[in-house]
């Protein structure tokens, strides 16, 4: 076990799958004989709470302090009910996380019964939830109150032995907008917490066992920060002689700026953007064989003083030459699918274990307003081959036994999802798959309908402010109606779409705002959506926004001395909107209509202030919808047939004396049996067609060959056979115009 570089993801992040990061940096070290390993810690120290030994520690603990232990009075008497339940708490834990884990499904019908566990505040929910969970299977159902149960134990933890624990963002709040170290180093500086023992245990015995010459922090969110300075400052204490390394999500957005010392206290380095260069250039440093000025884009002391060093002559690694992404040396049999909230979506965060993989490095529009444009995760865009994602998804199925893949790209592109889709179909690859997307109009019917048979399952996309105006000056490229035709043709194809909303963008009005919400309405009435999620837009000081406030109509606020995190920018909007006094009710009423509630009430009816009435058509929505779709079709659309060839039969047919023949051609899918009539001649070329741009073919067809191959038949009339019935509905049996 023992290993040059070990690799860290400090509590929490997921409980569901391990964040990805360190696997990119494990896979990228292999390729140049490093040896690695890597850790969920989060993972690690969920699993030791939430244990029938572990709870027997945690109580025991708290009925140590209790006389020392203030609650307020709300919470007093569910604190007593957790105390006096405790027994039913130890004797149920082991058997509730194996469940979670996939192990004990059987225990489902138990925790179903409302008797097997015991229940505290969190269930008081359950009520309004019954009708929402109703249509669910009973796995779903009782991992829900399972759920529940846990998030009950979890507020124990958190008010009676440490204040900083959440499943998903420990100790958030210092690191959330952290403009000062003050805050942060205060809490560091005090005795360890509960949690931080067993944190600190743990990573004590791993790094006895592995040995490393360096361990690599990655800090993806505000609520793994805290945690990550504590492994620090241990390991500094403990282990003076390891170098420890930060990076990861929160140090590329908000530690760009960084001037507090104290910083390095707990790290000897922190690096920005992608890591495998500047890794590998900190292990060379730190084995003597490099320069401290060959360092990338690296952050340290020299001579007491802050740092940054970025040797231009060292480039990044191509995508290509990063290799697979190593998920060995995670517990993945110990991942825990809950489901938090009612959210589709969002249960497929929680709810399933996911190999994490990137189609393309950035994004592949870059201009959205309120985004980090000009940083480099977003701004440096580079594909990958579509067979070189196939080989690294084949690879990951071997070694995790998992076939469900996340692609966590900021926004996939269109062109590679198609050919990623065809060649997960050329290799009859069985998986399951989602992304994010932009809804662009490439998304057409036949795109979707590909998607789905290689198996998408989802995507989720900004929709952001649902009007036109502001969609313009937020530089999304889209339109609410584009969006419309193109959740139909996603959800038609039977592939979930879910929706990210914006409220508060510079200048938005209580107009614009109930607006939004009344397109937000009819697109679940018309059923083109099925999950969304609303934030409060904030101003980041990377974005164009944050850059040029005064050209989208804002004001920084105040500026205060920066020292620390500096992401996050205070701004004043002079339109005088109070968008905080809307979030409630976007909420609410979103949750009602994902579950088809409220759909024709009055909106209104969700806030508690006066709102005006909206301008939108009611039937905006539904008359986007209606609008013919022109033939986009172009002479170099790729046409592939996906499908299972199917038969041919010659018929005579005759009618008032006329005699002639027929072809009948009959399709059979996994749901149903697909007839078409066509002429002899034209049927048998059909057929002969559909063999050529069978995907199981090396060459793939145009639009434009498809025609030269049957005006060549003999046939004058392409246009009016292609374009009509019963060419237009071969779609449904796999003959795709891409």
């Amino acid at each position: 076990m023992i290993a040059t570089a070990y690799l860290i993801t400090p509590p929490f992040a997921q409980l569901n799958t391990p964040y990805p990061a360190t696997a990119y940096l494990k896979g990228f070290l292999n390729t140049k004989g490093i040896s690695a390993f890597q850790s969920d810690l989060g993972i690690e120290v969920t699993t030791q709470i939430f244990s029938k030994l572990g709870l027997e520690k945690l109580f025991a603990t708290i009925h140590a302090q209790l006389p020392n232990i203030v609650l307020q009075d709300e919470d007093v008497n569910n604190i007593q009910r957790i105390l006096t339940l405790q027994e039913n708490y130890i004797h149920t834990i082991d058997k509730v996380i194996a469940f979670l884990q996939g192990k004990q499904p059987t225990l489902a019908q138990l925790i179903c019964s409302r008797n097997f566990l015991p229940e505290a505040a969190r269930f008081a929910q359950i009520d309004d939830l019954v009708w929402a969970f109703g249509n669910m299977g009973i796995t779903e159902k009782a991992k829900h109150l399972a759920t529940l149960y846990l998030e009950d134990i979890s507020d124990l933890i958190k008010l009676c032995v440490d204040e900083h624990f959440g499943f998903s963002r420990y100790a958030e709040k210092l690191g959330r907008s952290a403009n000062s170290f003050d805050e942060l180093y205060e809490a560091l500086l005090r005795p360890y917490t509960y949690i931080d023992e067993i944190l600190l245990q743990l990573l004590h015995q791993n790094i006895e066992k592995i040995q490393p010459k360096i361990v690599c922090l990655s800090v993806p969110f505000p609520g793994n920060l805290y945690a990550a300075f504590r492994c620090g400052q241990y390991i500094h204490q403990h282990f003076p002689q390891i170098k420890v390394a930060m990076g990861g999500g929160f140090a590329n957005t908000e530690l760009r700026s960084l001037k507090d010392k104290r910083v390095f206290e707990f790290f000897d380095f922190i690096t920005l953007d992608d890591g495998e260069a500047p890794i590998e250039n900190i292990i060379k440093f730190t084995e003597g064989s490099t320069t401290i000025q060959e360092l990338k884009r690296t952050f340290l002391l020299v001579n007491d003083e802050i740092t940054f060093i970025n040797n231009k002559s060292c480039t990044d690694y191509k995508q290509g030459e990063v290799g697979t992404p190593d998920y060995s040396d995670f517990f993945l049999d110990q991942y825990i699918q809950a489901i938090e909230i009612v959210n589709p979506m969002h249960s497929l965060w929680s709810n399933g274990r996911w190999n994490k993989l990137t189609m393309a490095h950035g994004c592949y529009w870059g201009k959205c307003t309120f985004c980090d444009i000009s940083l480099d995760y977003i701004k440096l865009y580079e594909p990958i081959a579509a067979s070189l994602i196939c080989d690294r998804m084949e690879e990951m199925i071997n070694q995790t036994g998992e076939t469900g893949f996340h692609f966590v790209d900021e926004a996939a592109p269109p062109a590679l999802m198609k050919a990623v889709a065809l060649e997960i179909i050329k290799r009859k690859l069985v998986v399951s798959w989602w992304t994010n997307v932009r809804f662009e109009k490439s998304f057409t019917k036949d795109v979707c309908l590909l998607l789905k048979a290689s198996g998408c399952i989802g995507v989720s996309g900004g929709l952001e402010v649902a009007s036109d105006r502001l969609l313009k000056l937020i530089n999304k490229g889209i339109t609410v109606a584009q969006v419309a035709k193109v959740n139909k043709h996603f959800t038609e194809a039977g592939i979930m779409v879910h929706a990210y909303l914006m409220f508060g963008f510079p200048t938005q009005t209580a107009q614009e705002t109930i607006d939004s919400v009344e397109m937000v309405r009819q697109m679940f009435k018309a059923g083109i959506l099925q999950s969304a999620f609303w934030h409060l837009f904030t101003m980041t000081s990377h974005s164009p926004v944050g850059l040029n406030p005064e050209k989208f109509g804002v004001q920084k606020a105040k500026e205060t001395n920066i020292t620390f995190a500096d992401n996050d920018v205070e701004h004043i909007d002079p339109t005088g909107t109070n968008h905080d006094a809307f979030s409630y009710g976007l909420k609410k009423s979103l949750f009602n209509y994902m579950h088809s509630i409220g759909l024709d009430e009055p909106l209104h009816k969700w806030f508690d202030h006066k709102t005006p009435k909206p301008s939108v058509p009611a039937d905006f929505i539904v008359q986007c919808l209606q609008e013919a779709s022109l033939n986009s079709s172009k002479p170099n659309t790729k046409v592939v047939f996906i499908g299972t060839i199917p038969s041919i039969e010659i018929v005579s047919k005759s009618k008032k004396g006329n005699t002639w023949e027929e072809a009948q051609l009959l399709f059979q899918t996994n749901k149903e049996t697909v007839q078409i009539k066509v002429d002899k001649d034209k049927g048998e070329w059909l057929y002969t067609l559909l063999q050529m741009v069978s995907i199981a073919n090396a060459k793939t067809y145009t639009l434009q060959e498809v025609q030269a191959s049957y005006e060549a038949a003999g046939f004058l009339d392409f246009e009016l056979f292609w374009d009509n019935k019963p060419i237009t509905n071969l779609n449904k049996v796999g003959l795709l115009m891409l």
